[in-house]
């Protein structure tokens, strides 16, 4: 069976490989040991509650219980933008006339904001290729906003992610390099680098300030902007079947898009219903979408279940799964 657990210090060496595996310009994974490992400590500390919650980052790990074998991680970050600066470029139009000769012109520029202070970011969703199937991305994905759901005042109003921009055949990013990369003067990857592992004072202090004009930049990095990384399509296309939208924001290294959600419109965090457990034979023909329903030592699995009035009857291997015995509550999303 595969779960989706919480990540702590143990997992260092899997989360290590994943962030390998993940490629350039996911900047929440990055290939760099003490990050990761400073990342798995918050995580623990968030899960058990040593953290206040606007500083918690939880870290959740899939695993295949039966092999042992870490299959894919993903997160969620309480807050983001409170003790290092978030900030975005936001795709603007400009609107120039001229009374004198008649002509209006509307030009798209990019702006840099930090007006995503204090939401929830959902992200770090990566899952080895060759199990990419099965709905196992569907279960890590979705398992992120049951957390939510579990203890909402946790968590934000509005929730965000960030998606991996657009890098051309040759594995470069053409908005990089036409643009972020004459502000910071640095490869991309010494730059996605130091965005994870740094306070992000070098972004304050070298990011543009005035606004940059698309009609003025070459063709491949206006492309670029809002444009979604081949390899983040099906990240793309969950995130919008979860109710999320373009927010009118791109990163400020790849132009990713960012997509955002108020929390409670989240369709799993809206849809999920709290039941108690009765350990017994589900009909064969309902899967569903299984958690516990709290943050300390949360747990989800997609098994067989059966709603019966205001129980939830799971088989025995599930409720072992969730670590959860008759009585307790669960989460339950059809």
């Amino acid at each position: 069976m595969l779960v989706v657990r919480p990540a702590g210090p143990a997992d260092l060496d899997d989360l290590y490989e994943l962030a390998v595996r993940s490629g350039r310009g996911f900047t929440s994974l990055p290939e760099h040991e003490p990050t990761l490992r400073e990342r798995l400590r918050i995580s623990e500390l968030s899960f058990s509650g040593e953290l206040p919650p606007q500083e918690c980052w939880y870290t959740l790990m899939l695993e295949d219980e039966t092999e042992g074998e870490i299959l894919g991680v993903s997160g969620v970050h309480a807050a983001v933008g409170l003790k290092r600066p978030f900030f975005s470029f936001r795709v603007v139009t400009l609107a120039q006339s001229s009374s004198i000769i008649g002509l209006r012109f509307d030009h798209r520029a990019l702006v840099l904001v930090n007006e995503c202070t204090g939401w929830t970011e959902v992200g770090s969703l990566f899952l080895k290729p060759e199990r990419r199937k099965g709905g196992a991305g569907r279960l890590l994905a979705q398992s992120r906003y049951m957390l939510i759901g579990a203890e909402p005042d946790r968590f934000a109003e509005m929730v965000l992610a960030e998606l991996r921009g657009w890098f051309d055949k040759d594995d470069h990013a053409p908005f990089w390099e036409h643009v972020s990369s004459k502000f910071f003067r640095l490869p991309f990857d010494e730059a996605d680098r130091m965005s994870a592992s740094t306070d992000g004072q070098f972004i304050l202090d070298l990011a543009p300030r005035h606004p940059i004009y698309l009609e003025l930049l070459p063709a491949a990095a206006c492309e670029a902007v809002g444009r979604v990384h081949e390899d983040g399509a099906a990240a793309q296309a969950m995130l919008v079947s979860e109710g999320f939208r373009y927010a009118g924001m791109v990163d400020i290294f790849d132009a990713g898009p960012t997509v955002s959600c108020p929390k409670e419109d989240i369709r799993t965090v809206r849809d999920a219903l709290h039941r108690t457990v009765r350990v017994g034979e589900p009909d064969e023909g309902r899967t569903a979408l299984l958690s516990t329903d709290c943050v300390k030592g949360f747990r989800a699995v997609r098994a067989r279940a059966e709603l019966v009035d205001e129980q939830a009857v799971i088989a025995a291997e599930t409720a072992d799964a969730l670590k959860l015995k008759p009585g307790d509550r669960v989460r339950v999303k059809s």
